[in-house]
């Protein structure tokens, strides 16, 4: 236990609090899955020494102990101080109030790690229950007991079973009901992304629970619930169907591959069952057997690797890189909404999202493969990475390609974000890496920013420094710098309705494909600025 004093809690990690504070058996916890995770990182060829991987093996391990805390909650320490008398109807016809009335709470975003291979996945949960015995529970509560359920290693018909009975021994009411929907991120084999372009992203899964007066699917409780919860894309039949299988729900149970030959992955996948048992659970388990190889199964997409990323043969836009702004024969073009998986080298857990690539090229040039720019971006993308440095890899390897005018948007969502006890949930990510004459002109970095749907407008005078903004005076003609300011006065009240718009799409889970989002929000955008327009000319006289 020397090391406890010496390489592993004499430090201060980031939020300046010292893990010598721990009591024994958790530092004893966080030591061994420490050694784990090295054995993981040095399976996948990564150098653990190395500036930005120092520190992963412990930032896995409290991640994963965060992840798993509820083991050691108490559903009975929560409730048992919450529960206030209300008095309503008992003896007489009909609900009221506390005393029968059904009480919902919406809403609550969850996370969770799912028990067969341990990334996390998502929960919108929403818990009802009926009072009984003139007294009712604190509202917050209802999200506390949830919370313990879900911060374990979980499927979600047996996380909603959980929530369901411990509040049915713990509030003891008429009636209890829950409802999930769970969204799990399904990341592509490394060889299948290249090949398939429309890969789904995500399983999804509608699961419920009831008692008492919820535990027939046909009661009419349940068609309160319903009624209350508002939501068109749940519905009672969800719950009746009872159609999740667990196979389909986590895709590592269908890629049965192994990337990393039988002797590295063996030590693996002992490494991943020694972090179980650190965790207080039992790796033998029904339900946890085959997780630590599919871990390491999908660990293995990300093996590093002396690979170089051959592009000779290419037809390329030939490279006239020229200082200044873009003349009349040349154009921005744009390959948009590049599919993105990788996965964050700082604690071990994926990142995704879209890959935005602009280049000048002239009218006469064709335009350059999607295909060749999709491969480059899944060459980058499946390593151990960090968005900054991704974003500058990509702008790098087809700078050369695109003829050294690019500029590189990668709008990405991390699970780090939602799974370290941070639970930012709906946060996202935007890096920008630029090449060429995009650094110098803002003209041809606001015309391809444009091109980017859902992409929220800035007015690009406030991203101009002074030296930048004497260059476009001075170089632009008055048609380019007419051009320029007619767009840039129409950013400001874009902005608010870009925001609107975006938001407006996002509800709509039918716009899954790239062409039809565009379409739509070009068509929505237009219904907005004429709703925008008329209210604002009486105001100012400028329609937006």
């Amino acid at each position: 236990m020397g090391a406890l004093d010496e390489g592993h809690y004499n430090v201060v990690i980031e939020n300046g609090v010292k893990l010598g504070g721990l009591g024994e058996e958790a530092k004893e916890s966080i030591i061994a899955i420490e050694d784990a995770v090295k054995v993981l990182l040095e399976g996948l060829g990564e150098d653990i020494n190395r500036e930005g991987l120092r520190k992963t093996p412990l930032r896995v391990a409290k991640a994963l102990r965060e992840g798993t805390r509820g083991y050691k909650q108490n559903v009975k320490d929560i409730v048992q101080d919450a529960l206030f008398p209300e008095v309503g109807v008992e003896n007489g016809i009909g609900q009221a109030g506390g005393a029968g009335g059904l009480v919902l709470v919406r809403d609550l975003d969850l996370f969770s790690l799912c028990e067969s291979c341990l990334l996390p996945f998502q929960v919108k949960c929403h818990v009802g229950y009926i009072p009984s015995g003139q007294r009712v529970v604190g509202l917050s509560k209802l999200s506390r007991v949830a919370d313990i359920f879900a911060k374990r290693l979980q499927e979600p018909q047996r996380l909603a079973d959980e929530i369901c009975s411990a509040l049915e021994h713990g509030i003891k009411p008429t009636g209890v009901a829950v409802v999930l929907e769970c969204s799990h991120i399904h990341f592509p084999d490394f060889e299948l992304a290249f090949l398939d372009s429309n890969h789904e992203s995500w399983a999804k899964a509608v699961v419920g629970s009831g008692s008492g007066s919820f535990e027939k699917d046909d009661s009419v409780a349940w068609l309160d619930f319903f009624s209350l919860l508002r939501r068109r894309d749940v519905s009672l039949e969800d719950i009746r169907s009872r159609t999740v299988v667990q196979d389909s729900w986590c895709a590592t149970r269908s890629h049965p591959r192994l990337g990393l030959g039988s002797g590295p992955s063996s030590t693996m996948a002992s490494a991943v069952a020694s972090i179980l048992r650190s965790l207080g659970q039992d790796p033998s388990r029904k339900e946890l057997t085959g997780t630590p190889t599919r871990f390491v199964n999908w660990l293995g997409n990300f093996k590093r690797s002396n690979l170089e990323m051959k592009l000779n043969g290419f037809s390329a836009v030939p490279k006239t890189i020229r200082p200044g702004i873009i003349n009349y024969k040349e154009q921005v073009r744009s390959e948009i909404n590049l599919s993105l998986w990788s996965l964050c080298e700082h604690h071990l857990l994926p990142f995704y999202g879209i890959v935005h690539i602009g280049y000048i090229s002239s009218e006469e040039a064709g335009a350059i493969s999607r295909t060749l720019l999709q491969s480059i971006v899944h060459f980058h993308g499946f390593k151990l990475q960090v968005q900054e440095r991704l974003s500058r890899q990509i702008a790098e390897t087809v700078s050369p390609v695109l003829g050294g005018d690019v500029m590189v948007v990668v709008e990405a969502n991390h699970t780090c974000m939602i799974a370290r006890g941070i639970e930012k949930f709906g946060s996202n990510t935007a890096t920008i890496a630029v090449l060429g004459r995009f650094s110098s002109d803002p003209v041809a970095r606001s015309e391809f920013l444009q091109s980017i749907p859902s992409y929220v407008f800035v007015d690009v005078f406030r991203l101009m420094n002074a030296k930048e903004m004497m260059n476009f005076k001075k170089e632009s003609n008055s048609n380019e710098r007419r051009s320029f300011i007619k767009q840039s006065s129409f950013f400001p009240s874009m902005l608010n309705l870009t925001v609107e718009t975006w938001d407006h799409v996002r509800s709509n889970r039918f716009l899954e494909t790239g062409e039809t989002k565009i379409s739509y929000l070009k068509l929505y955008s237009r219904t907005l600025k004429t709703k925008s327009s008329s209210s604002s000319s009486s105001s100012n006289g400028v329609g937006a």
